[in-house]
C-alpha cells in the first residue's frame, strides 16, 4: 500500500474506534434524567448547557430533514452511472472499480443510518410531532458528511473542466455546513449525537478515500 494511502485508511480505522468508545461512554459518564420525559442521557451537564445555549429553531429541522435528500439522491446517481457501465461494456469487471467500491461504501453507510434509525441509545431533547425520536448519532449529519465528500472525490476524478470541479467542491461545501450547522442550531439533537455522526461518517470516509487512491494506482 502506498504511503500516502496508509494514513487516510489509518486515521479513518482511529475515528472509527472513538466512534464505538463515545457510544459507550455517553452511556456511563454523567447520565442523569435529563431529556424529554425524563429520559436519560450521558454527558447531561454538557449537552444540556449546549442545548439551552442554541435553543430550538424547527425551520431548521424542516429545511435540513428536506435537503437530506439530497445525499440519496447523490447516491442513486453514482448507481445510475455504475448501472449504465455495467450495461454499456457488458461485464461487472468492466465497470470503474471506484464505482464498484463506491456502491459497497454507500450500501454499509445506508445500512448505519438504518441501523441507528431503530436501535435508540439517546432521545431527541424534544418531541417531535409529539412523539419520542431516537437521536444518536445524528443520522443527517452521518449520511451528509459520509456521503457528500465523495461527489467531491469523483468530481475531481471525472470532471475535465477546473472551474466546474471548483464550483461542484464549493457548493458541496456549503452544503456540508449548512447541514450540520443548521442540524446544530436546529436544537433537536443533543451535541454528543452531532459528534458521534462526525466521528462515525469521517471515519468511514477516510477509509474509502484512502481504499480508493489503492484501486486508482
Amino acid at each position: 500500500m502506498n504511503k500516502t494511502e496508509k494514513p487516510y485508511i489509518a486515521a479513518g480505522g482511529v475515528l472509527i474506534v472513538l466512534f464505538f468508545l463515545w457510544t459507550v461512554l455517553i452511556q456511563c459518564v454523567d447520565v442523569a434524567p435529563a431529556g424529554v420525559n425524563g429520559t436519560n442521557i450521558g454527558f447531561a451537564g454538557l449537552n444540556t448547557w449546549f442545548h439551552q445555549l442554541t435553543g430550538v429553531h424547527l425551520e431548521f429541522y424542516v429545511m435540513t430533514d428536506w435537503l437530506s435528500i439530497i445525499p440519496f439522491l447523490v447516491c442513486i446517481g453514482f448507481g445510475a452511472l455504475g448501472a449504465f457501465q455495467l450495461v454499456s461494456r457488458k461485464s461487472l469487471f468492466k465497470v470503474d472499480a471506484d464505482i464498484i467500491l463506491l456502491g459497497a461504501y454507500y450500501i454499509i453507510v445506508i445500512m448505519a443510518f438504518l441501523l441507528f434509525n431503530v436501535i435508540t441509545i439517546n432521545y431527541r431533547p424534544i418531541l417531535i410531532d409529539g412523539k419520542m425520536e431516537g437521536s444518536y448519532p445524528s443520522s443527517t449529519t452521518l449520511l451528509v458528511l459520509s456521503v457528500m465528500p465523495t461527489l467531491i472525490l469523483q468530481a475531481g476524478r471525472r470532471v475535465a473542466n477546473a472551474s466546474l470541479r471548483i464550483a461542484i467542491s464549493g457548493i458541496t461545501v456549503l452544503f456540508i455546513l449548512f447541514m450540520v450547522g443548521g442540524r446544530i442550531i436546529a436544537g433537536v439533537h443533543w451535541l454528543s449525537d452531532i459528534i458521534g455522526g462526525v466521528l462515525l461518517s469521517i471515519g468511514l470516509f477516510l477509509i474509502y478515500k484512502g481504499l480508493v487512491g489503492k484501486i486508482r494506482r
